[in-house]
């Protein structure tokens, strides 16, 4: 049985996420307000919904990849998370990288939203880490060069 998404529509335009394929991992968000972005600045679009998610899931708010390449357009805090517990209206933070002002129409498709599942852990302090060959090495310890 597959789990749940259940979505409140709290503005009589808001438009019900839905996959467009059947393969998509993401379903599109849609804005219900018309707003400019302009260049270098961000805003957050109302997508008039709420959502109750199933247990041990978050929802990850992802960018559209037409409005990133055609636009410049992309979420700020891309992946946003939604917490399982978040019953608020469904809102994303939006930023326009491009060098022209942006408008937001109602109905436009601004973002996609994948569900995923969350593991919850048990949290224990220590002394010690267990040591890898990596260990440490992080930002830039494997190169930039091609491997010879």
């Amino acid at each position: 049985m597959k789990p749940t998404l259940k979505i409140k529509k709290i503005n009589e335009e808001a438009i019900i996420p839905r996959y467009a394929h059947p393969g998509d991992a993401g379903m599109d968000l849609h804005s219900v307000e018309l707003k400019t972005i302009n260049p270098g600045e961000t805003a957050l679009v109302k997508t008039g919904i709420q959502i109750e998610l199933p247990e041990n899931t978050e929802a990850q708010v992802r960018p559209r990849s037409g409005l990133a390449l055609k636009n410049s357009i992309t979420v700020l805090n891309s992946p946003g998370t939604i917490d399982e517990g978040y019953k608020g209206e469904v809102g994303v933070i939006l930023i326009n990288h491009g060098n022209q002002p942006f408008i937001i129409e109602k109905g436009m498709r601004i973002a996609q939203m994948v569900i995923k599942p969350v593991i919850k852990v048990d949290i224990k302090e220590v002394s010690m880490l267990t040591e890898t060959e990596r260990s440490e090495g992080g930002f830039g310890s494997t190169g930039t060069g091609k491997n010879v």
